[in-house]
């Protein structure tokens, strides 16, 4: 785990050299205080018991959190800029509470945050802060909290319980018992009086920050390896959260709960501007009960899950004002036919560009950095692999409009087996460059190569097809078509794949190779896709052609197009070798008469070589077929004439097994491993 405080409190060799005085004239809590015993240990430095009276910390003295400490109804603790506060690591016997009707007035600015932390800043070291208002909960007034035992609730929604500006605080998260735990920053009934703005919660054991009712709203988080949820909400809360960058990066975070976790009755609270990156999956967004909240300006990154309805509530409940759809999300379990089946048809926030970085937060220490060999995010501008650097895509990895990615001869890319939040996109107007050789192909795999682990590539161009112009593509959710036939997305030569195709839903998957509306000017020559859960290659429209195209057990189809692609395929070798596949090519919709010359398809375990459905045809020259219990299938009774093989109308009875098969025995690069 980070040490990332040690600098801030050089253990107890720093405090053991701190000469601690009693308040001179010039001390802010001025003589004629009753001398308590906790003001007396303030005065030495010492954060324990309940202060029932104003008191203001001084940022030259080290204070240690030894014990609990409350602020009492009435009293108000002040802490300047610049105050540390060293939490012993005591678990749930440590921890700052703020009853109802007591105020914490933290003031840390950019240049000095306060800090609170353990000595090495390890997750459930010590409890974290706590603040009780007035403001309405669902729990109603005079609530008794899960933590301390405190109590919270009333109806004065306005209520303030302090200020809380440039705090940083790290370690929390003790565990009280099986199902409760202290957050970093928990709210209860917290009221919009309340001032939150620029808050680091970082290593915490349970959640980031929590609230329970309420109506606080908080600018300005940064949520660093929480190890449950980062944001968490019950009760109704229904304050707001604008700009929260958000990372889940530890190995020893790998299994936390979520990024958000809402809970209960939907309060609709507000979220605007959120980043959340992973460099190790799990769920982004989790909604329970009938819970939901409004959503703008949303990016995720590196999630293996968007978004789930936990308990069955309909996705009405979390309005993405940006647009914004998940790509990969789950209702709890089948108990609740109510909820619209459509919600399966989802798209990616494509956009990619974080509205929230960690550059917006240079007053937080933090030694988070995320590797160089990390591929996941927006490509801008022109970005260049090394091909001696061992790459991991571990999210999707979006090239965006204007953007070029360059991937160089031998580069090998390791597909985190993240299902359908791992793949790499090109956008409308973005390019793409895959220079690989016939010695050193590019390769791009899941460690095992199992057929679902990853996407896919997906390239999406400006070139006719019938679905329109700016059509939504059926996974990514990307945008696609328009009218220059003749477009370039870029060039991808001696490209293997293997285990692409992840199961979007019931009807969608990625393909190994996905081509929306791309154009005539875009390359694409020498490519394997491998073990794929659905197509090989799969043409929407557009007019780019492909030479050398080599498909092995595909669990779809090996070649699918759709919506009028009438491109070229040049020299195809079809394997099949474990059965329950679709079939070999598949043809749908509208008849763009696209072009397929030196075809071989040969199956080992009988089932379906071509397939064509609707008014879909094609024109192929020089067919070998082997091993198939159907060669040809008008699914939807169209026209044979659709379908020209070596100058003649198809038919469902030539055996076509005497055109000359393609050679493949120089495709040496077309087994490449990682």
């Amino acid at each position: 785990m980070k040490n990332v405080f040690v600098k801030f409190f050089g253990i107890a060799a720093v405090f053991a050299a701190i000469t601690l005085t009693s308040c001179d004239s010039e001390d802010p809590n001025p003589i004629g205080k009753e001398n308590t015993e906790v003001i007396a240990n303030l005065e030495a430095g010492i954060l324990k018991g309940t202060l029932k009276e104003d008191y203001i910390l001084s940022a030259s003295t080290a204070y240690s959190l030894t014990g609990s400490f409350i602020i009492d109804n009435g009293a108000t603790l002040n802490i300047p800029a610049g105050t540390k506060i060293l939490a012993d690591n005591g678990g749930t016997d440590v921890y700052i509470a703020v009853l109802m009707g007591g105020q914490i007035n933290i003031n840390g600015t950019p240049g000095n945050p306060v800090v609170m932390s353990s000595a090495n800043g390890n997750p459930g070291d010590w409890g974290g802060l706590t603040l009780c208002g007035k403001a309405t909960t669902t729990a109603g007034a005079n609530a008794q909290a899960e933590v301390g035992g405190f109590i919270y609730g009333g109806t004065d929604d306005t209520d303030s319980s302090g200020i809380i500006r440039y705090l940083q605080i790290v370690g929390t998260g003790a565990q009280i018992s099986l199902d409760s735990q202290y957050n970093g920053i928990s709210f209860y009934a917290v009221g919009s009086g309340t001032l939150v703005d620029n808050v680091a919660v970082i290593n915490g054991e349970d959640d980031g920050v929590e609230f329970f009712g309420g109506t606080v709203s908080v600018s300005n988080l940064y949520l660093q390896d929480n190890w449950d949820d980062s944001i968490d909400w019950t009760e109704g809360w229904n304050g707001s959260v604008t700009n929260a960058y958000i990372t889940h990066t530890s190995a020893l975070v790998e299994g936390f709960s979520t990024v958000f976790e809402g809970d209960k009755d939907n309060g609709n609270p507000k979220f605007n501007n959120i980043t959340a990156v992973s460099t190790v999956g799990g769920t982004a967004l989790q909604f329970k009960l009938t819970s939901g909240g409004t959503i703008d300006g949303l990016t995720l990154i590196g999630y293996d899950l968007d978004l789930n309805m936990k308990d069955g509530a309909p996705t009405s409940s979390v309005i993405f004002n940006d647009g914004y759809t998940p790509v990969a999300m789950v209702e709890d379990d089948d108990t609740t036919p109510d909820v619209d089946e459509s919600i399966f048809d989802f798209a990616l926030n494509t956009t990619a560009v974080p509205t929230i970085t960690a550059d917006d937060f240079p007053w937080v220490s933090s030694d988070i950095s995320f590797e160089s060999s990390l591929l996941q995010g927006a490509v801008t501008g022109n970005v260049t692999l090394d091909a001696s650097v061992n790459y991991t895509l571990n999210s999707s990895y979006i090239v965006q409009s204007g953007a070029k990615l360059t991937i160089p001869a031998g580069t090998k890319i390791t597909a985190r087996d993240g299902g359908t939040g791992v793949y790499i996109a090109v956008l409308q107007g973005g390019e793409i460059d895959i220079q690989g050789t016939a010695t050193n192909p590019v390769v791009i795999s899941s460690a095992d190569a199992n057929t679902g682990d990853w996407g896919g590539l997906t390239i999406c161009g400006n070139a006719t097809t019938t679905a329109g112009v700016n059509a939504k593509a059926e996974i990514g959710g990307f945008i696609y078509g328009g009218t220059n036939d003749t477009e370039s997305s870029g060039s991808v030569t001696y490209l293997v794949l293997k285990g692409t195709g992840a199961q979007i839903n019931s009807e969608s998957q990625y393909n190994g190779v996905s081509l929306y509306a791309v154009g005539s000017g875009t390359t694409l020559e020498n490519i394997s896709v491998i073990d794929g859960e659905d197509d090989g290659i799969e043409f929407f429209g557009g007019t780019v052609s492909v030479t050398n195209i080599y498909l092995e057990n595909n669990f779809d189809d090996a070649i699918d197009w759709t919506e009028g692609w009438n491109g070229t395929v040049t020299n195809a070798y079809i394997s099949h070798t474990l059965a329950d596949f679709s079939t070999a090519f598949e043809g749908d919709k509208d008849n763009g008469n696209p072009k397929f010359v030196n075809v071989t398809a040969i199956s080992t375990v009988g089932g379906t070589a071509l397939q064509f459905k609707k008014q879909s045809g094609g024109t192929i020259t020089n067919l070998y077929l082997e091993g198939y219990d159907k060669n040809i299938d008008m699914k939807d009774d169209g026209p044979l004439a659709n379908v020209i093989i070596d100058g003649n109308a198809a038919t469902t009875t030539d055996a076509y097994n005497t055109g000359t098969k393609v050679d493949i025995s120089t495709w040496t690069w077309r087994n490449a491993s990682l």
